[in-house]
């Protein structure tokens, strides 16, 4: 009796919890130091985040914002940065092929806050739209750490009309 109860109980929290992860969110560790000061500050924490795939689903993605992308190099692995520019902007760039480019439409250009200790833009190129996952609403762990995130861009693109 015991164990049918159980299976009964687990054949439904095992879909709800699968949808949830799917379609609202989850918690990711970040890694690295391509995200410092904002994320990782201390060397050797780690941040732990809320990514919201629901705002990525309704296409909420502004300048500042912290995203979750599907790496254009390794499409197994999954990568944090910042979105600095959008369709259409004017970037002036890091160490790109180009120093100046404009973001073709349906792309985003996304950068580390660490600047020349992060994997981005600045080295693959802009980032189809179609590659975002998630974006990072806010900071879990460790509790000395818990904020929300809100979106933040130290340098604006040159032509965007914020």
């Amino acid at each position: 009796m015991f164990l049918f109860y159980f299976i009964k109980k687990l054949s439904i929290a095992v879909p709800v919890t699968i949808t949830f992860f799917d379609v609202v969110g989850y918690i990711a560790r970040v890694d690295g130091i391509s995200m410092q000061p904002t994320l990782n500050p201390d060397k050797g924490d780690f941040d732990y985040i809320f990514l919201n795939r629901w705002s990525v689903r309704f296409n909420n993605i502004r300048r500042g914002d912290i995203v979750c992308i599907v790496s254009p190099k390794d499409l197994k692995q999954s990568i944090v940065k910042r979105v600095v520019g959008l369709q259409g902007d004017v970037i002036s760039t890091m160490s790109y092929e180009k120093t100046v480019l404009r973001v073709p439409e349906g792309h985003c250009w996304v950068e580390g806050d660490h600047v020349g200790h992060s994997f981005d833009s600045n080295n693959f190129g802009p980032i189809s739209l179609g590659l975002i996952t998630a974006k990072a609403s806010c900071i879990v762990w460790p509790p000395s750490r818990w904020q929300f995130i809100y979106p933040y861009l130290s340098r604006k693109p040159l032509n965007a009309a914020l």
